[in-house]
């Protein structure tokens, strides 16, 4: 029993991790591609599903496709992804992972199960029943501890070069970043048109927000897993629940009645509508975007830290969302409710002054209105949208086959005007400034 025992100290005692020598940069080499002769000289940043990032000489990032290099480039790639993935992996064991208990509680569960059935062999009963039930204990301990650990594994940072490059894609949005958060900043208003398709509407139309600064959309570098994901369905009702990579933010799909906004009407062809300060955000994935990121990047980024990709083939867990091979997870969207994010699967801070359902994430960016916020108008349906200049729109609605129209604008001083005009083709206006 003696050399039972010791077995398992030594086990303990000598239970390790696992060290990498060297650092995570590469030194500066030539590359080549398929149907060029000229090399391009540079460091290898990152592959991120099939673009390739590298750094050139003046350290600029440059983007480029898997298959664009020659074959010998695509093996020194796959092999540094690999390294890569292997050092980020022991890293996050050694030094960012607390000890974890479990492995110790399984081994006195196991010591104390085998002490107690030695113990039987000797016809003990009582510290049998005594050892047994306490090694069972430990035993059930340990396993559950393994399971907490497993749910609330490390995940890998987000990488700077790839928010930049996904948001980078559009010329209206500005980002930067300190130690915590990527910051996207944006005045409110999508390049693509707006509005049409709204047969449920609410009176509201799009104006500029001034989402910079202090105000500006905030992305976690270092996403975390919640240890209880919150459910779309019961949280969030309030706010943005993510943000597209045009700059816009995204609402959760059920509106703040706790209605399917996309199944009653109220969004428009592109998945958006406004909100009561004439806001203008989806509660659909921007799908739309696609084409303009790239197929293989993310559509948006959750305020959890994890990014949203279109749909997928793959198969998608209760969050839709699933992890991935290099220590990240990411959502995808769906055709039916609940459409993204089904549960908020990264920790977030809620704004302690609200309440669930309409319970809101912050850090959160605020919007202003320039005036009073109405109520739906039945039967309205929007017919047109147009964008004559840069601070002019004209909306189209029609009601009870009769056309209206609404005319308006603002100037750089914060001054708006709407013009309301009738079937008949009287017309008035308002004024209004934004403080």
């Amino acid at each position: 029993m003696k050399k039972l025992f010791f077995l398992f100290a030594l086990h303990l005692i000598t239970y390790q991790t696992f060290a990498h020598e060297g650092g995570h940069g590469t030194p500066t080499k030539d590359w080549h591609f398929v149907n060029s002769n000229e090399a391009i000289k540079g460091d290898f940043i990152m592959k991120e599903g099939e673009t390739v990032y590298l750094s050139d000489e003046n350290h600029e990032v440059l983007t480029f496709n898997f298959a664009d290099f020659k074959a010998q480039e695509q093996n020194y790639i796959t092999e540094r992804v690999r390294l890569i993935s292997q050092l980020n992996a022991t890293e996050e064991s050694q030094v960012s992972k607390p000890f974890d208990y479990s492995n110790l509680l399984l081994i006195i569960g196991i010591a104390m199960v085998a002490l107690s059935v030695f113990n039987l062999k000797k016809e003990t009963k009582k510290p049998f029943l005594a050892t047994s039930f306490i090694g069972v204990l430990f035993l059930i301990m340990g396993c559950a501890n393994t399971q907490s650990s497993k749910a609330l594994q490390k995940m890998a940072a987000n990488k700077l070069p790839f928010l930049e490059a996904v948001f980078g894609s559009f010329d209206k949005v500005s980002t930067r970043h300190d130690d915590n958060y990527f910051y996207i900043e944006s005045d409110g208003i999508p390049a693509h048109k707006m509005m049409v398709g709204i047969t449920n509407w609410q009176q509201q139309v799009p104006i500029n927000h001034d989402y910079s600064g202090k105000n500006a959309w905030a992305i976690p570098l270092q996403p975390e897993l919640a240890e209880n994901p919150m459910s779309t369905k019961d949280n969030f009702m309030k706010g943005a629940i993510a943000i597209a990579a045009n700059g816009i933010p995204i609402f959760n799909p059920l509106n703040n009645r706790g209605e399917d906004a996309n199944a009653i009407g109220e969004l428009d062809n592109w998945g958006g509508h406004c909100g009561r300060a004439d806001d203008y955000h989806y509660h659909l994935a921007p799908t739309h975007l696609q084409s303009k990121v790239g197929e293989d990047k993310p559509i948006a980024y959750a305020l959890d830290g994890f990014a949203v990709y279109g749909e997928t083939t793959e198969e998608l867990d209760e969050n839709l969302g699933r992890f991935t091979s290099d220590s990240t997870y990411q959502y995808h969207a769906v055709k039916e409710y609940p459409y993204l994010i089904a549960a908020m699967k990264g920790k977030v801070e809620i704004n302690p002054r609200t309440k669930a359902p309409e319970n809101e994430i912050m850090p959160q960016a605020k919007t202003r209105g320039v005036r009073p916020d109405l109520r739906p108008l039945r039967g309205a349906e929007i017919i047109g949208f147009e964008n004559p200049n840069s601070q002019q729109f004209n909306l189209t609605y029609k009601v009870s086959s009769q056309i209206h129209k609404i005319n308006y604008g603002w100037d750089t001083d914060g001054n708006y005007t709407f013009e309301f005009v009738n079937p008949d083709g009287t017309s008035e206006k308002s004024s209004y400034k934004r403080k």
